[in-house]
């Protein structure tokens, strides 16, 4: 997919988010300090950063978890969020070891059938100096998924059937859209949130 870049300025996607992207908070940079401890190039780095966030981080959805976590210091401390603040992280992790990172979304199906409705997915690009941008899903990976950090070729979460209605946007955002923000925020639990993500950009 060509990826469409919201903004030509690269430094735009190096900025901080108040609230939700901040990488000077104490949990951020212990973990942006540990990446650097255990990785010396960008490309070493973000691979780190998303393994972690993947791995690391539990998705709460799978857990059947309450809680909802949107910035990127509450996720860390928690361990845990869904997709869009598994992205924020990740986007918070690279954009604090300066490499730039944009927010992504996918329509996708919630429950894999068209009678359970459609939800947003949220994951992120990154771009890395002589190989431009590439998208990273860290949403977690269980049986029936399998993402990967991979640069040429890509390995998300989530194959988007298009026959079914699903959509794989383009674009690339310099801040995490304000309809997923605002849901997290009104939803009283994660078990709500599930039904209150936007359905589509």
């Amino acid at each position: 997919m060509e990826l469409k870049i919201e903004s030509e300025h690269l430094q735009d996607y190096l900025k901080e988010v108040p609230s939700v992207i901040e990488f000077n908070t104490p949990l951020v940079q212990q973990q942006i300090n540990d990446i650097k401890s255990h990785a010396s190039t960008d490309e070493q780095r973000a691979k780190t950063a998303f393994e972690f966030v993947r791995d690391k981080i539990t998705h709460s959805f799978d857990i059947q978890s309450k809680t909802i976590t949107i910035s990127a210091e509450d996720t860390l401390s928690k361990g845990e969020g869904i997709c869009f603040a598994k992205s924020h992280l990740l986007a918070t992790l690279l954009r604090g070891m300066g490499i730039p990172a944009g927010f992504c979304y996918q329509r996708v199906l919630r429950k894999g059938t068209i009678d359970s409705g459609f939800a947003l997915h949220g994951l992120i690009a990154a771009f890395l100096k002589d190989k431009g941008w590439f998208r990273l899903d860290p949403r977690g990976n269980k049986p029936g998924i399998d993402s990967q950090f991979s640069i040429e070729t890509e390995k998300l979460a989530y194959p988007i059937r298009t026959a079914l209605g699903e959509i794989d946007y383009p674009e690339v955002y310099v801040q995490p859209l304000p309809s997923v923000i605002k849901s997290m925020q009104k939803s009283n639990d994660c078990l709500a949130l599930f039904y209150n993500r936007p359905e589509m950009v």
